[in-house]
């Protein structure tokens, strides 16, 4: 037995998933990434689609989701991932193409391809982690953040009438005619990460089935940013996340 791996009554109940990259991440401690990458590997594995899976990894904390999950990647510029992963879907109609975006570059540089790649249909699966944050530049205000959030560029809170309102980009999309599938999610329990883990699963099935636009949104944290522990990480995101963005379907077609 290695410590990748924990064995009880000389059954498996532990190890790392095969498609997950032996090397540490550059992640901060307690980031939701890590969960969500380990979900991600597990899934691709189970069900047998690693050689035609590719995902699309825009700039952002998860640049370099590429060096950690063992499938084709494609690296697209600051927002324009579901471009890429139009081109992707249609040049090669019979993969299974994710992008893996955050919430500053799908909600902001990225509303215009993000919002026409759903409204079009495109065969293709987004998912959208939203820590209300950017986390990677030094924790300024993102479109998601709350109303009275302290960022590094709102250090008195957000305000409505200088910053505007959060935007629940999930809600949006739902709307659009081209999408099949969006859903809100979380990994900050053994519960939510099984709730994640099957919507990502019906997301690549609705891929595979040629459905039209999947979306999976997981409401994350980022303790570095929000200047929190891990524990408190989670603990102020459900308090204060989640009745901005209820976890739950949004649409299933």
């Amino acid at each position: 037995m290695n410590s990748e791996e924990i064995i009880k009554n000389g059954t498996i109940v532990y190890q790392r998933p095969r498609l997950l990259d032996e090397r540490n991440t550059h992640y901060c401690p307690g980031c939701s990434h890590g969960v969500v990458h380990r979900i991600l590997a597990e899934l691709i594995d189970e069900m047998g689609i690693e050689d035609k899976t590719v995902g699309v990894a825009p700039v952002g904390c998860a640049v370099f989701a590429y060096n950690y999950i063992d499938v084709d990647w494609v690296e697209a510029a600051h927002g324009r991932a579901p471009a890429v992963a139009t081109a992707l879907s249609r040049l090669n109609p019979e993969d299974v193409v994710f992008t893996y975006q955050g919430d500053g570059d799908l909600a902001a540089i990225g509303t215009a391809e993000t919002i026409h790649a759903a409204n079009r249909g495109e065969n293709i699966v987004i998912i959208f982690i939203n820590n209300a944050i950017y986390g990677m530049t030094g924790g300024q205000m993102a479109p998601t953040t709350l109303l009275g959030q302290k960022t590094a560029t709102t250090p008195y809170g957000r305000r409505a009438d200088l910053n505007g309102y959060p935007v629940k980009m999930s809600d949006i999309l739902a709307t659009l005619d081209g999408t099949c599938y969006v859903t809100r999610q979380a990994v900050h329990t053994p519960a939510a990460v099984r709730k994640a883990k099957a919507a990502i699963r019906k997301a690549f099935e609705n891929a595979i089935a040629k459905r039209g636009t999947s979306v999976v949104e997981i409401v994350s944290t980022c303790n570095s940013g929000w200047k929190l522990t891990p524990v408190q990480s989670n603990e102020w995101m459900a308090k204060n996340m989640f009745e901005k963005y209820p976890l739950g379907d949004l649409k299933n077609i």
